[in-house]
């Protein structure tokens, strides 16, 4: 008998949940990495390198597997990613030590990469023409899934005796069940040929979105090296500079910033795409300056109320970024290339926080902090100018099946 299939709505909104559950758990570890210091007595560097890791496996996932889904279809590839992240849930569940550790964010950056560009390439797919939301959704689930993985994780130091059992035991069974899900989705990839030859480790972007690509990676640098940041060293930042030694306060930074980013890209979402990337990217470029005025002051309130606006602005302008990037792709070429963006933006979430890391041993924590900041400020300023420079967007990059602004229509 033939399996019975999910209609395409039931499915579009399936697929969000599986997207935003991928990213939770890559956000539960950031509350937690301060408890497995304390456990197993390591230092800011090893803390990074533990984050880190994660960030490289990602990126080589994306590499090599981040366009399979175009050739083999989108269920294989979702299926045996979810099962992967099930097994790093295990492997963090037995974790007694760094080794451990690196292991189990090894396991969940392979199936992270693998899982975000076929996560993604599914809701453009299979959203409804006359209303699109897959740039949208693509856009603010990073923010979102973040920020629930953070608090939660948080919550559960805070509430449970012996929190890692309960929180990766009951990821471990979500992602089994995720698997599951899959083979009810309907296949929505035109299973282009070639699969051996994507396996070639490669940055894919079609021709005609090689411009709006080019003009968006200073924009995804800078928003990503922010986020980076935040999630690796923003809990030691909140107990070192401010004296907060809450575990859940460390986690509601990241909330600040992180939340307030699938807000920033839910306000956003009327704007034309270039608007949207611009003025987002200024936005996060002020609220930045305010945070490191927040780290020479020691004003606490300002620190969490420059992240959550700082978070506003890097919504808008990666709901932006991605729309410009994606506006008129053909439907073989969506994985490829959404995994291509994300190529960038983890680069300058792993690379800059790990130096960061590495420096803070020698110079402090406030001082790399604010050095950091100055240059993600500069970076997202130079995106913002080198958008309006570049003037309209090429004739050939024009939307093919969804129109390209507003981003509701």
């Amino acid at each position: 008998m033939p399996t019975a299939r999910l209609p395409r709505p039931a499915a579009f909104w399936t697929v969000t949940v599986l997207l935003v559950l991928v990213l939770a758990a890559s956000g539960v570890p950031s509350p937690l990495y301060r408890v497995y210091q304390e456990q197993f007595g390591f230092g800011p560097g090893v803390l990074t390198l533990v984050f880190g890791i994660y960030a490289f496996a990602l990126l080589a996932a994306l590499l090599v597997v981040g366009g399979l889904s175009d050739h083999v279809g989108r269920r294989p590839v979702l299926a045996g990613g979810l099962l992967l992240q099930a097994v790093a849930m295990v492997v963090f569940l037995a974790a007694d030590g760094v080794g451990w550790l690196l292991a189990a964010r090894v396991l969940q950056g392979l199936s992270t990469g693998a899982l975000t560009g076929t996560l993604g390439a599914a809701l453009l797919d299979l959203q409804r023409g006359e209303r699109p939301l897959g740039p949208l959704v693509n856009s603010v689930s990073p923010g979102l899934g973040l920020s629930l993985g953070a608090v939660g994780a948080g919550l559960a130091i805070e509430g449970i005796a012996e929190p890692t059992p309960w929180v990766f035991g009951v990821l471990t069974v979500v992602f089994v069940l995720g698997a599951a899900t899959a083979s009810v989705l309907p296949e929505s990839s035109p299973r282009l040929p070639g699969a051996l030859a994507s396996l070639r480790p490669q940055v894919e972007v079609p021709r005609p979105q090689r411009r709006a690509f080019l003009v968006a990676v200073p924009c995804l640098v800078a928003l990503w090296a922010m986020g980076g940041l935040v999630l690796s060293l923003g809990p030691s930042l909140t107990a070192g500079v401010f004296g907060l030694t809450d575990h859940l306060v460390g986690s509601l930074l990241i909330l600040c910033m992180q939340g307030a980013g699938a807000v920033g890209g839910l306000l956003a979402r009327d704007l034309a795409p270039r608007r949207a990337m611009a003025g987002g990217c200024v936005v996060f470029a002020v609220a930045v300056g305010a945070l490191l005025v927040s780290l020479v002051t020691g004003a606490a309130w300002l620190f969490f109320v420059s992240a959550a606006i700082s978070g506003l602005g890097f919504g808008a302008a990666f709901l932006g970024a991605v729309a410009t990037v994606t506006a008129g792709v053909a439907p073989g070429r969506r994985a490829g290339l959404l995994s291509s963006i994300f190529v960038v933006g983890y680069l300058g979430f792993s690379i800059p926080a790990i130096a960061a890391g590495i420096a803070s041993a020698a110079l402090g924590l406030e001082l790399v902090a604010v050095v950091y900041g100055a240059v993600v400020i500069a970076l997202a300023l130079g995106a913002a100018v080198g958008l309006r420079l570049s003037g309209r967007p090429d004739p050939a990059a024009a939307p093919v099946e969804e129109p390209a602004e507003p981003l509701a229509a």
